[in-house]
This record gives structure tokens, C-alpha cells and sequence, in this order.
């Protein structure tokens, strides 16, 4: 080991030691309800997303935040190849360029 590579690349800045800026970070965090939107899944988290909807779950009462894609959907997470589309992009894509795809196939 060259212990002259490690000297300089010690960061001996008094400064820079772990030092956070100051009043950047949000004070108030809240528990929220984030829906999973392409399989129903619910999980209840601490975070400062604005929210307009509200959701009940084991009797009480958070506001309600929709994702299109979470851990227990995400291909990369389920092991599934095929990626469940909400907007329906795969379709339109299929619509637009079907007859193409057939034509190269013949």
C-alpha cells in the first residue's frame, strides 16, 4: 500500500468534516399513505408530499399519495420480465408501428 496516495487524499479541511448546511432540511414530516396504483399495494411512511386525497387504512385516517411503480411492482424487484403499463404506452406503440412489425415478419 502506498501511503503516500492515502496522505493526499485525506481531506484535512476543517471545514468539510461532516459539517450539514443549516435550514435547508424540512422540520415537519407527517405519515403518509403511498398507493401503489398498478397493484393496490398500500405502505405508510413518514415524508412532507402534498397531498390533496385522503385514505383510511387500519381505521385511521393519512393522506394519500398514488405511484405508478414501487418495489412491489418494479420488474427489477418481482423478478417479472414483463413491466405492467398504466399509461398505455406499449398499445399505442403497437398501433402505430403493428403493421410494420407484421410486414418485416412476411
Amino acid at each position: 500500500m502506498n501511503n503516500e496516495w492515502i496522505a493526499v487524499c485525506k481531506c484535512n479541511h476543517p471545514k468539510k468534516q461532516n459539517e450539514m448546511k443549516k435550514g435547508i432540511h424540512p422540520e415537519e414530516y407527517r405519515l403518509v399513505a403511498f398507493r401503489d396504483m398498478s397493484n393496490g399495494h398500500t405502505f405508510i411512511t413518514r415524508s412532507t408530499v402534498s397531498t390533496r386525497e385522503t385514505v383510511e387504512v387500519d381505521g385511521t385516517e393519512y393522506p394519500l399519495y398514488k405511484l405508478e411503480i414501487s418495489n412491489t411492482s418494479h420488474p427489477f424487484y418481482t423478478g417479472k420480465v414483463k413491466l405492467v403499463d398504466t399509461a398505455g404506452r406499449v398499445d399505442k406503440f403497437m398501433s402505430r408501428y403493428g403493421k410494420h412489425m407484421e410486414d418485416r415478419r412476411k
